[in-house]
């Protein structure tokens, strides 16, 4: 007997998510890049209504306000890997995230804020949603925001 997979549409749903549509870039490149059976995900940036969310971690923003940012620009992440491939349930597995926090030199919870977006895809892809990750602490990010995150998926 197979049991058909969870639709990450009815997951979505269900976590009241609706995603938003591909931003345009705001520089010279595009928002996504399909090279075989991997599609590259340009880093977003944290944003609220649409407004780049401004912040350093450890000094004006605390890890629990970072890890919403991050849950925030894994909703961004799935708008755009939508619209790269046609329907999310294409998604064999989310290979890699790779997350800036704007952070002060002594800021060392970056995996702590970073967990919003992996904790996020995984529930909405289950086991195809447990993904390699590296968090780094940087100075800046452009337009000040808080924190930056790109991603790279499999698609089946």
């Amino acid at each position: 007997m197979s049991i058909n997979p969870p639709n990450v549409y009815d997951k979505l749903k269900a976590l009241g998510i609706t995603l938003p549509t591909v931003a345009a870039p705001a520089a010279a490149y595009v928002p996504f890049v399909q090279t075989g059976n991997l599609v590259f995900l340009s880093g977003h940036l944290a944003k609220k209504d649409g407004k780049v969310i401004v912040g350093q971690l450890g000094k004006t923003m605390t890890t629990e306000e970072g890890k919403a940012a991050t849950r925030a620009i894994a909703i961004d992440l799935m708008g755009t890997l939508h619209a790269a491939v046609g329907d999310l349930n294409k998604v064999k597995r989310i290979v890699k995230l790779m997350s800036l926090v704007n952070s002060t030199s002594d800021f060392t919870e970056h995996h702590l804020v970073t967990n919003g977006a992996s904790e996020l895809l995984g529930e909405v892809f289950g086991d195809a949603g447990r993904h390699a990750r590296s968090a780094f602490g940087v100075a800046q990010i452009p337009l000040g925001a808080c924190v930056e995150i790109e991603l790279i998926a499999e698609i089946g």
